[in-house]
């Protein structure tokens, strides 16, 4: 088992109505979320851990994690409202707005933090849910204390905009990043957490930190694995993005790698300390293919496991 640790919330998406008057339609959202659907779809074995909601969006959360096969048992319930994010397209890209005071998203507490079931193989942490608040220290706390005997990977997932203090924000990614096994940034990501550079160097620079296998993704170029013994390339097959959008591509390629590592029995920390350049690859390129699905259709709408079976 999974288990997936951060933000489940409410993309409200911009579209319009008959009158050609803007509207805001709301879809389950949330980075980590949208990873626990998709490995759920994908046939892992997949838990989710956050703060939800009693409120109507919560409920609309619990149902779209019932539908993708996605535990929500270790959840804690509250009365604070469920985050909201008020998104607006560009060209497909997305552009967020967030509603996240003293929600249950921000307020999940240490106290909150469950005993992990003994079937648990790998535990996810990423998105906004990492910014500030107790939540952000609660995951630092679990990754922490994970790190010793499960695999570990993290997705901060950056919005510069959504940060309140750089200097703590950055000292927690330092931290987790350091107990990670496995660390996924976009090529963005990477130069906002390393600076300027050479992307092959930074993303070496973060092996030498400790992280056994560093994900890039460079949107239309592709992603590429590093591991201490080898790198890996897989390139992007192009997307129309003309009735489409990128929300849950990238939520969606973690999933797709960590369901590939899954179905090859390599979720144990000796095995991703000795990933193989061709499971490596076949993880990527599994990855990649979620991903593409995920991009092919508007919202974060992750494959089911038999859409890429016949893709």
């Amino acid at each position: 088992m999974i288990l997936n640790c951060g933000e489940a919330l409410i993309d409200m998406v911009a579209g319009q109505d008959d009158d050609g008057q803007t509207v805001f339609v709301p879809h389950s959202g949330g980075a980590v979320m949208n990873t626990a659907v998709a490995l759920g779809r994908l046939g892992v074995s997949s838990s989710f851990f956050a703060g939800l909601s009693s409120d109507l969006f919560g409920a609309q959360l619990k149902a779209h994690l019932d539908a993708s096969h996605v535990s929500y048992d270790l959840c804690p319930i509250s009365d604070d409202q469920t985050t909201l994010a008020f998104v607006q397209l560009e060209n497909g890209q997305a552009k967020y707005a967030f509603f996240d005071e003293n929600t249950a998203l921000r307020n999940l507490s240490q106290a909150d933090v469950p005993a992990l079931p003994k079937e648990t193989k790998a535990l996810f942490f990423g998105g906004i849910s990492l910014a500030y608040g107790t939540c952000a220290e609660t995951y630092e706390q679990m990754i922490v204390d994970a790190s010793s005997t499960y695999v570990t990977m993290i997705d901060p997932n950056i919005r510069p905009s959504f940060v309140r203090d750089e200097a703590a924000f950055r000292a927690r990614l330092t931290r987790m990043i350091g107990a990670s096994d496995i660390l996924k940034l976009s090529d963005e990501d990477l130069e906002w957490l390393e600076g300027e550079g050479e992307i092959d160097d930074l993303a070496r620079g973060l092996l030498a930190k400790g992280v056994k296998l560093v994900l890039i993704t460079k949107g239309s170029d592709g992603a590429t694995a590093y591991h201490a013994n080898h790198e890996v390339h897989v390139p992007t097959i192009p997307v129309d993005l003309s009735n489409s959008d990128t929300i849950g591509a990238g939520d969606t390629f973690n999933a797709g790698v960590l369901a590939s590592l899954s179905e090859n029995n390599l979720l144990s920390k000796s095995a991703i300390a000795e990933l193989s350049e061709a499971d490596a690859k076949a993880a990527l390129a599994y990855g990649m293919a979620a991903a593409r699905i995920t991009v092919s259709r508007k919202g974060a709408n992750p494959p089911w496991k038999h859409e890429l079976e016949q893709a």
